[in-house]
Order: C-alpha cells, then sequence, then structure tokens
C-alpha cells in the first residue's frame, strides 16, 4: 500500500491522515488521496485524486459519517475531486464503493489511540452546513407539518423543482423531461429516447383521439403535449409553480390549449373522475410508503371501469430493506423520499383492486438517462454556475453521477406497471401480447 507522511508527522502518538486511512484498510485504494497535512494514500499515477484542502473536511467527515459528511465537505469546497468534471463525477463512486469495500481491518488498541490523538476528538465542531440542506426529518415533524400531508409536499416539490427552468433546460435537453427515458442502443439521442419513452406509455395506455388521460406529477408537461399532440385530452397536475408555467407556456407554442392543460394541484385534490388512463411517470417516490394504499386507491377512483394505469417510478432491488432515503438524498435532493421494491409497488396496486397486466424493469435505461444529463451538465457548466451558483452546480453534478452508479450496479431500479380497473363483468381489456414490442 501506497502511505506517505510530512514533517514529524511519523513520529510516535501522531499519525497522518494518510496512515489513519490506512490502518482501516485492507488493500490499497483504486484512487490518490492527498490530506492537507501532507500525506496521501493510493497509487502515485492516479487519474483520480481526492483532495482534503483543510482540517475542516476531517470535521465534516468526523461529524456526518458517510455521503451526507462527504457532500458537506465537498460542497462547501473544503474537499476537491481531480480526474473528473464536477458535472459529472461518476467515476469517484465508483472508486470509493471499491475502496469502502477494503476498508474491513480493525486496528489495535494502541492504534486506535493514536488515531484518537491524531483526529483530536476534543477539538471536533460542528462546521456550518450548505445553504441548500434541509433540515433533518425529525426537526420537519417537530415543525408541525405531518409527512406527506398537503402542505409538506408542496414544499418538498418546490425545494427539488422550482430551482430554475434554465437550470433544468441545460440539463434536460429539448423534450424538458426529468423522468427515464428508453434507449433502443446505448448510444440513442436523449432527445430521441425520451420521444421512445412517452411512445411506450402512450401505446401501453391503448390510448386513442378522443380519450382523456389523466397525467399525475406531470413535470413540465412532456406527457401532456405528447398525448395531446394525437388528439388526446390531457389534465397534468403538479406542486411546482415553474413546471406550471414552463409546461403552460410549451402547450400555447404548440397550438395544444384546446387539449391540455398542466395545473398547480394535488392529484388528491381532482375533481374530474372517468379517465380513460392515467399516467404516473415519477411520482410515486414522493409520496411515502405509507401512503402507497390510498394513492392506489385514489387512482383507481379517477379511472372509468376497463380504463388503464401506467406507474413508473424507481424503487429499490428487493422489498426488505427500509424504505427510508439515505442522509444526502433527504437532505439535499428529495427530503421525505422512499423507495419500496416493485413487488411493493405491485401488491399495493392488486390490493387498491387493480389487475396488473403486466411489468419491466428499466434500469439501464436510466443509468443512460443520467449518463446524458450529466454530459449535458457539462457541456453547460458555465452558464449553469451562473444561474443557480458553483455549490448547487455540483450538487446536481453529485447527484446524478451517483444515481447513474446506483442504476448501473443494481442499487436502485425502474419499473414500469401496467394496470387495468376493470368492471363487475369484464376479465381482460388488453391484447393477447404486448403488442408495442411488434
Amino acid at each position: 500500500m501506497t502511505t506517505t507522511s510530512a514533517g514529524t508527522a511519523g513520529a510516535p502518538g501522531k499519525m497522518t491522515i494518510g496512515e489513519i486511512i490506512g490502518a482501516f484498510a485492507a488493500g490499497e485504494p483504486p484512487l490518490r488521496i492527498e490530506a492537507y497535512d501532507g500525506s496521501s494514500i493510493g497509487p502515485e499515477n492516479s487519474d483520480l485524486v481526492l483532495r482534503l484542502k483543510s482540517e475542516k473536511a476531517l470535521q465534516y467527515f468526523v461529524t456526518a459519517p458517510g455521503d451526507l459528511g462527504l457532500a458537506r465537505a465537498y460542497l462547501m469546497g473544503e474537499l476537491e475531486m481531480d480526474g473528473v468534471h464536477p458535472g459529472a463525477p461518476h467515476d469517484v463512486f465508483g472508486a470509493l464503493e471499491v475502496f469502502r469495500k477494503h476498508m474491513t481491518r480493525t486496528p489495535d488498541a494502541r492504534t486506535l489511540a493514536r488515531i484518537a490523538r491524531a483526529v483530536g476528538t476534543e477539538n471536533i465542531r460542528f462546521l456550518p452546513t450548505p445553504p441548500m440542506e434541509v433540515k433533518p426529518a425529525w426537526k420537519r415533524v417537530v415543525s408541525g407539518m405531518h409527512r406527506h400531508s398537503k402542505e409538506r409536499d408542496s414544499e418538498v416539490v418546490s425545494y427539488h423543482y422550482d430551482v430554475s427552468n434554465r437550470f433544468y433546460e441545460w440539463i434536460l435537453g429539448e423534450s424538458m423531461t426529468y423522468t427515464c427515458a428508453c434507449y433502443t442502443a446505448p448510444d440513442t439521442s436523449l432527445e430521441e429516447a425520451q420521444e421512445n419513452k412517452y411512445r411506450l406509455v402512450f401505446d401501453k395506455l391503448g390510448l386513442q383521439a378522443g380519450d382523456r388521460l389523466l397525467d399525475v406529477g406531470c413535470g413540465w408537461g412532456g406527457m401532456v403535449r405528447y398525448a395531446a399532440a394525437r388528439g388526446v385530452r390531457v389534465i397534468g397536475v403538479t406542486l411546482s409553480k415553474e413546471q406550471v408555467e414552463w409546461g403552460q407556456a410549451a402547450i400555447e407554442a404548440d397550438g395544444l390549449g384546446d387539449l391540455a392543460e398542466v395545473r398547480l394541484q394535488d392529484y388528491r385534490d381532482v375533481p374530474e373522475r372517468d379517465f380513460d388512463a392515467v399516467s404516473s411517470i415519477g411520482i410515486t417516490e414522493h409520496i411515502g410508503r405509507k401512503n402507497y394504499h390510498d394513492y392506489f386507491t385514489r387512482l383507481h377512483n379517477y379511472l372509468r371501469p376497463g380504463g388503464r394505469l401506467l406507474n413508473h417510478c424507481i424503487t429499490r432491488p428487493d422489498n426488505s430493506r427500509t424504505v427510508k432515503a439515505g442522509q444526502f438524498i433527504d437532505r439535499y435532493i428529495f427530503p421525505d423520499g422512499e423507495l419500496a421494491g416493485a413487488g411493493t409497488v405491485h401488491l399495493e396496486a392488486e390490493n387498491a383492486g387493480f389487475e396488473v397486466v403486466h411489468e419491466e424493469n428499466l434500469r439501464q435505461h436510466y443509468a443512460f438517462t443520467l449518463r446524458d444529463w450529466c454530459a449535458n451538465l457539462v457541456e453547460h457548466w458555465d452558464d449553469a454556475v451562473e444561474e443557480v451558483d458553483e455549490p448547487m452546480a455540483k450538487l446536481w453534478g453529485l447527484y446524478m453521477g451517483a444515481c447513474q452508479y446506483g442504476f448501473e450496479h443494481n442499487k436502485i431500479q425502474l419499473h414500469q406497471i401496467l394496470a387495468v380497473r376493470l368492471g363487475d363483468t369484464m376479465t381482460w381489456d388488453v391484447p393477447l401480447r404486448p403488442w408495442w414490442q411488434a
């Protein structure tokens, strides 16, 4: 293992940062780590370098172990990454995951005592956090708003989506679509892949001109406009004011105002009924596991007998672990967000009265989607930094790069479930084979 020290750091009772890391590592890290004390660990010729710029970086890690401490140090400028662009740091996550698996050695008691003295636990203090970090979940509860109440959901959605429409345009591209695309090949363009996704949803729902579609959590109205352009009457609802503003302007620009509408409305408050179809593309992640039954029951009630639901959401690869998001995601990306396994989603749809007739996993497609969003952020980096400031741009690169790695390595998945609200005398209302695969 390559570990270097500086000055008197190697003297008895004093350990360098590089030596401290090495004390826990069973093998050499696949990247180089350089510390403010002049020490380092890892191969000298590594293309990837993590640089701890000051003692503050270490204090962020000690006071918030794991991804939260790393994010704080990085966003506050106390941790630097060399060898990757801040808009696409995907490769760092792969290297850190490999290294984490090597952090399996338990130092002896004497070494642990030396580590404690080197870290100086009596001097550890909580440092300022990045301005975009939200309060921990327990403080959000104490503040008085019930988890997943309409008011709290509105605040959470606004926090994530009302950043800047221009910023999202640079990341998402022409389709202005913030959900998993569908690729026919790894090098399919992002725009074509998003068109494929909307076509897939449209075809699965069996929509025809004159049908009525409700799109819950409609984002900037991509599915709304796709369906309306084919003669379907569509209502889209979202809790983001900026999405409504952008979506309505796009509807008018496309001349679809007589067929389409994007509303600022909670999906639980839609007064209309008897829709031919409901599409839910990326909202299930926001509603909370305990609310799945109510969610699917409401969507079931919005449909006419024989109507179809397409539910598209991020899931966990199993149904046995906690549904809560990690600290980084909860404090910076999707406060109150929860992910369950696809089997759990399937179960709750059936318990609400749906017959599930088709299901598929688009995990690889989301990895490609995130790859392309990161490429867009890199391309527009200077503009993005000017629009939302560097810490926010770095946050989005960090988030998307981590998610890309997660989808690639089956830590998270993306499932589409097609379900039907059967009538009293109905036994089947879809073709015998998946017609959209022809």
